[in-house]
Parts: C-alpha cells; sequence; structure tokens
C-alpha cells in the first residue's frame, strides 16, 4: 500500500467545515491523504496520533483522514462529503486527539448523524 497527500480531499473538507457546525474542528490540523492498494471495504479512515507520541514530540493533536481511492474515487460529489462528514464526526468536540466510537453516551456515529450535518452543509449554515 502506498499513501500521498490528497490536496482535492482537503479543499472538499475544508469547504464542509466552512459550511457547518462543526466549529471545534481545526482545519489546519486536519491533513488528508490519498491510499491506494488497501485492503479494506472502507471508503475513508480517521487517524490520531496517541497521547504517548503528541507528549513526546511536545505537538498539538492531529488529525488525518485517509480515503481509500480505489472505494472512496468513484462515489459521486454528494457521497464523497457524506464520507468526509462521517470520519469528521469520530473528532471529539474538545479537539483532544482521541476518537469518538460509533456508539458513545448514547449519541451514534450513524446515517442519521450525517444527514444531519450535510443539510446544514446544503443550507451553508
Amino acid at each position: 500500500m502506498r499513501s500521498e497527500k490528497a490536496p482535492d480531499v482537503q479543499v472538499m473538507l475544508d469547504d464542509v467545515l466552512a459550511r457547518t457546525s462543526l466549529r471545534h474542528v481545526i482545519s489546519p490540523r486536519i491533513i488528508c491523504m490519498r491510499s491506494f492498494g488497501a485492503r479494506a471495504n472502507a471508503y475513508a479512515r480517521i487517524w490520531s496520533l496517541p497521547a504517548i507520541w503528541r507528549e513526546a514530540l511536545e505537538i498539538n493533536p492531529f488529525y488525518v483522514i485517509e480515503v481509500l481511492t480505489e472505494n472512496y474515487d468513484p462515489l459521486p460529489e454528494e457521497r464523497k462529503k457524506k464520507v468526509l462528514i462521517h470520519e469528521l464526526l469520530h473528532i471529539p468536540k474538545r479537539f483532544s486527539g482521541g476518537l469518538v466510537p460509533h456508539v458513545c453516551a448514547g449519541k451514534k456515529i450513524d446515517a442519521r448523524a450525517v444527514e444531519k450535518i450535510y443539510r446544514e452543509y446544503l443550507e451553508g449554515l
């Protein structure tokens, strides 16, 4: 598997962030990457640097959103944005470096949650 930065995805992500209520997400600390040859069935994955590494390197939290080119690139624009929204929902409100699971404290990261944010996007907030 190989990967490279994905500036087109970064532009789409910045657009989504500018037009939604996901104000806790610090765009300059999200890096979008595109991977080739991954064997996962997912469209995208989100990664964070573990706290021990952040402390050792003395850096703030960063996240990487990896899109799997074979699965993500053929999608229509609307679906790509929804995939990015899904991944962004895994970032906690405190932007602490952790990741929110699909079900946490009675809240779910599911199609309904994604659709709610996508409607905000369409309305331009």
